[in-house]
């Protein structure tokens, strides 16, 4: 059986009692770094063989599985931290076991974003997962320009490297919402920094603002939508407008305009011709 199993994602002990089970009892582990894995195993005493099983050799690494689950051998697969799949390697891989008709199993535990989430306070009634923001402008535009017109709690992992510039674009598609900032889920220094995308941040100590500490992995947790009684008294064009300012491009605006007032695109469009 090929088995994808949940690690914890900062305490070790955060480990479940049957994916030790599975662990033990695995013939392969395929894992994301040998080096971060075998601190896991190490503590629980655990010594598999292992390989590497990573984004950049997905593929070839899939179809080796593939081989030795039919050569009867149980398979682990997990990665460095949290749920195999999400934001991690493994989805090819599921993929193609799917289209093969091979069977495989999860093993639950532990996820950073759902941890986020309930951490955050924010309404988790309807949420919506994305993970990293992609590197390129042109496509992060356009995957927040889709992402604001979501009606629902949105989910962003955020590398250290980048929290200062996706604050800054989150917040330009986004307006003035509500978000928790969650560092280090689980660890020593687990912080929950609760504030508004427009608030004046720092990133270093001696800075004028809401101090954040840069050091460590984010979970960035933002709430839907407000309707503020100026968008709602705001002129079709007016708010088509308020829209392309923060950055969405025309079609967008008149999307989320059209979504907003509850009417048809095509009654913004006769609208807004001329801007």
């Amino acid at each position: 059986m090929i088995y994808f199993v949940a690690t914890p994602i900062g305490n070790l002990e955060d480990i479940t009692l049957r994916a030790l089970n599975i662990l033990k009892n695995a013939d392969i582990i395929a894992c994301e770094d040998t080096r971060t894995s075998m601190k896991l195993l190490s503590k629980f005493d655990i010594k598999p063989k292992l390989f590497s099983f990573h984004k950049f050799n997905e593929n070839e690494m899939s179809e080796k599985i593939i081989r030795e689950n039919e050569n009867g051998k149980n398979i682990a697969i997990i990665s460095d931290a949290g749920m195999p799949v999400i934001s991690d390697p493994g989805n090819n891989l599921t993929k193609t076991l799917r289209e093969r008709n091979i069977n495989f199993t999860i093993i639950p535990g532990a996820n950073a974003g759902l941890c986020a989430l309930v951490l955050s306070g924010l309404d988790a009634s309807s949420f919506f997962f994305y993970g990293f923001l992609p590197e390129k402008n042109v496509d992060r535009k356009k995957a927040l320009a889709e992402l604001s017109l979501i009606d629902a709690t949105t989910i962003f992992y955020i590398a250290p490297h980048n929290l200062e510039k996706d604050i800054s674009d989150i917040y330009s598609f986004f307006g003035n919402r509500k978000v928790s900032l969650v560092k280090e889920i689980t660890k020593i220094h687990e912080t929950v920094y609760n504030f508004n995308l427009g608030d004046k941040l720092c990133f270093e100590k001696e800075g004028d603002g809401k101090y954040i500490d840069p050091k460590g992995e984010f979970v960035m947790v933002v709430s839907k939508a407000e309707k503020s009684n100026s968008e709602n008294e705001m002129s079709i064009p007016e708010h088509v407008k308020f829209f392309i300012n923060l950055g969405f491009s025309k079609n967008d605006a008149i999307k989320k305009v059209a979504k907003e007032k509850g009417v048809s695109k095509s009654v913004i469009y006769k609208e807004v011709l001329n801007i």
